[in-house]
């Protein structure tokens, strides 16, 4: 018996091992292509060893480091920003129609997982932006948009519905106003299905260019991706007119950038997840179980 749950523990073992092999590769591969140069690449394909290291993807991509800085400062604020916000509307509004005392919740509630089935269309919501609310060229156009997610809030809801009614029936009993209830009682032991939702704004707002796309003309809140987008179509671009005019002594990294370009895009990322891991999993399975 104790012979057949060793080996069972190290079949699992094993299957953990190779899974974790399975994905920790692609993100290796993906560095050492960015570093791996572009001739290499052409000749002998992708390698988890390569035999020529270059560092010309980075060089071309950091030729004008002044605008990298700015949009990874841009997308940074537009990031942390946005997502306190997000964290804080969503949580207010998914700890309102969890209430069971109030008489709307699933009216409320009704009407938000109804925008996640059918929306008002592209067309009106640029111009509610730019022309109704005035931001187009504002940081706020970046911002707003993405701060309250149907998606995130009925999550929330099905989180904050696993708290006892009873703490929040004891704490009004004592004289505490709505306010404190949700600030010291609420949002304290929420921080599981907080650190979810966050998670899942910082990567909305980090990963998104659409919104820049739509509503930044001038280079002044250019976010990273839609910046790291344009890189990449004005190498393919040059690549074509080089084709195009049989100038074969001049190759610009276009395989080796697209992975420099995701190491650049993603790197903040890898390190941010570790921090939101062990909340992960506990806020998106208790918020999925109760909606």
């Amino acid at each position: 018996m104790i012979i057949k749950s060793r080996i069972s523990l190290f079949m699992i073992h094993m299957a953990l091992l190779l899974s974790s092999i399975a994905c920790i590769i692609p993100i290796v591969l993906v560095l050492t292509a960015s570093f791996t140069k572009e001739s290499t690449i052409l000749t002998e394909g992708y390698s988890l060893f390569p035999s020529e290291i270059s560092l010309e993807a980075y060089q071309f991509i950091f030729n004008n480091p002044k605008q990298i800085i700015n949009s990874y400062m841009v997308t940074i604020f537009v990031t942390v920003t946005g997502t306190l916000l997000s964290i804080l509307v969503t949580a207010m509004v998914a700890y309102v129609i969890c209430r069971k005392d109030f008489f709307l919740a699933n009216k409320i509630s009704f009407f938000i997982f109804f925008t996640l089935l059918f929306s008002g269309g592209l067309v009106p919501w640029y111009i509610l932006v730019s022309r109704i609310l005035h931001l187009k060229d504002t940081p706020l156009a970046l911002i707003l948009p993405y701060v309250v997610t149907p998606f995130l809030v009925l999550l929330m809801k099905g989180f904050m519905s696993t708290i006892p009614f009873a703490l929040i029936e004891s704490a009004k009993m004592d004289g505490a106003s709505e306010y404190r209830v949700f600030f010291s009682i609420i949002i304290p032991v929420s921080k599981s299905g907080l650190a979810t939702i966050a998670l899942f704004s910082v990567l909305i707002y980090w990963n998104d260019y659409w919104l820049s796309l739509l509503f930044i003309d001038t280079g002044k809140y250019v976010s990273l991706q839609l910046l790291l987008y344009r890189i990449m179509s004005n190498i393919d671009f040059l690549n074509s007119a080089l084709a195009v005019a049989n100038t074969s002594s001049v190759v610009l990294p276009s395989q080796s950038a697209r992975f420099a370009l995701a190491v650049v895009a993603a790197g903040p990322m890898l390190f941010i997840f570790p921090f939101f891991q062990r909340f992960f999993v506990k806020g998106i399975t208790v918020g999925s179980i109760k909606g």
